[in-house]
């Protein structure tokens, strides 16, 4: 039986806190290791989605595929149909998890700079490596994954605070996405 991801998320930070009170950071030498290890951690991830990248242009599946993709809470916008390729949906996506990386860089740069935390740079040299491996887009073009299932696109947005705040689940059946082209703009259509 696998775990969730998040239960594992949260027993390797559990963990990795009581480590790292063992870790003595005042130390220049072990500080500057575990910032080496923390920037090789991004380095990889940074390799990991310009391969996935490459195998997507590579690939270029541009198979269309039609979705509903709900509104953002509380907009009181309408649900918008969106056509697209594979291709598209797959590069778009990416472009998700490279801005999230930034994002994640940003805010840690930020708290181990200016507020001097140390700790966390342990800690998100693992979990967002293990996050690039759990993803969709790593499991189809880099370990060979078949796009069936849970992973055929397109993808249920996350689970938790995040996945609700977008707006509910993305529908794919044949009524829901007639309903939204009829209510909106007939459709946005992306290349």
């Amino acid at each position: 039986m696998a775990l969730n991801p998040q239960v594992t998320n949260l027993i390797i930070i559990l963990g990795f806190m009581q480590l790292s009170k063992k870790i003595p950071f005042d130390n220049p030498n072990v500080l500057n290791g575990v910032r080496a290890l923390y920037v090789f951690s991004n380095v990889v991830i940074l390799g990991i989605y310009l391969y996935v990248q490459q195998q997507i242009n590579k690939k270029r599946d541009m198979t269309v595929i039609k979705y509903v993709e709900p509104a953002a809470m509380g907009s009181g916008e309408e649900p918008k149909p969106v056509n697209t390729t594979i291709h598209a949906y797959d590069l778009q996506q990416l472009r998700a998890l490279f801005k999230a990386q930034l994002m994640g860089v940003g805010m840690m740069a930020v708290m181990h700079f200016y507020f001097k935390y140390t700790n966390p740079l342990l800690i998100q040299s693992i979990i967002p490596l293990k996050g690039a491996f759990e993803g969709n887009l790593v499991k189809i073009h880099l370990l060979g994954y078949p796009a069936t299932g849970d992973m055929k696109r397109p993808w249920k947005a996350a689970g938790g605070l995040m996945g609700a705040m977008q707006g509910g689940e993305i529908k794919t059946d044949k009524k829901s996405i007639e309903a939204a082209e009829k209510a909106g703009r007939g459709g946005a259509k992306e290349e």
